[in-house]
C-alpha cells in the first residue's frame, strides 16, 4: 500500500478458515471425514466495497450446500448466514464474513486452522478494521488453531472475519476539515 498508494485494497479475511472433522469408525461407528474452507470478507478498495462471504486470494474452492452436508454426514447445519456488520467502516466498507454453526449428530474429532482471531483485518486510507473471527464450541471460545472432540448435540460455530474498510466516510472527512479550520 505504501509502494502503490490507492492501488491496494484493505486487508481481506486473511485465512481459509479450515475445518477438518470426522470419525475413524472405531467401535462399529460409520467412518467419515470432511474438510472445508469457509468464506469471509474482502477488503474495501478505492473503487468500491469489498465482497461479502467469498473465498479471497485463493482459487478452486466452492461452498458445500447444506443439503449435501446433512445428507452425507452426521451433522446438522443450525446457522449459515452473513455476519452482518463484520466488514470495516469506511467510504468503501469491507465485506462481511459468515457465521456457520454445525451440530454434531455423532461423536467426532475436529481440527481448526484459522487466522485473524486476535488481529483484525486492517483498513486503509482511514478505513476501519474488519471484525476478528471467532471459533466456539457450545458457546465457549476456542483458539485459532485447535483439535478437539465433539459429542452428539455439541455445536461448533465458526464466524469468519470481515474485510477492512477503505477511505474516510463523508462525516469523518467533514470532521477532519472542521479540525483543520479550528
Amino acid at each position: 500500500a505504501q509502494a502503490l498508494p490507492g492501488e491496494i485494497p484493505a486487508a481481506s479475511q486473511g485465512t481459509m478458515n479450515n475445518l477438518a472433522m470426522g470419525e475413524s469408525g472405531e467401535g462399529g461407528a460409520r467412518p467419515w471425514d470432511y474438510y472445508e474452507t469457509m468464506a469471509g470478507g474482502m477488503g474495501g478498495h478505492r473503487h468500491g466495497d469489498g465482497l461479502a462471504a467469498v473465498h479471497s486470494h485463493m482459487t478452486n474452492t466452492l461452498n458445500t450446500p447444506i443439503e449435501s452436508l446433512e445428507e452425507h454426514y452426521p451433522l446438522r447445519v443450525r446457522r449459515y448466514a452473513l455476519r452482518r456488520g463484520s466488514g470495516g467502516e469506511g467510504a468503501h466498507r469491507g465485506g462481511d464474513g459468515i457465521e456457520r454453526e454445525l451440530e454434531f449428530l455423532a461423536p467426532a474429532s475436529f481440527t481448526l486452522l484459522t487466522e485473524r482471531r486476535r488481529h483484525r483485518p486492517w483498513g486503509l486510507e482511514g478505513g476501519g478494521p474488519g471484525a476478528a473471527g471467532e471459533n466456539r464450541l457450545n458457546g465457549e471460545a476456542l483458539p485459532p488453531k485447535f483439535t478437539g472432540h465433539a459429542r452428539p448435540g455439541d455445536r461448533l460455530l465458526l464466524a469468519s472475519p470481515g474485510g477492512g474498510g477503505y477511505g474516510l466516510t463523508e462525516n469523518e472527512q467533514k470532521n477532519r476539515e472542521i479540525g483543520k479550520l479550528s
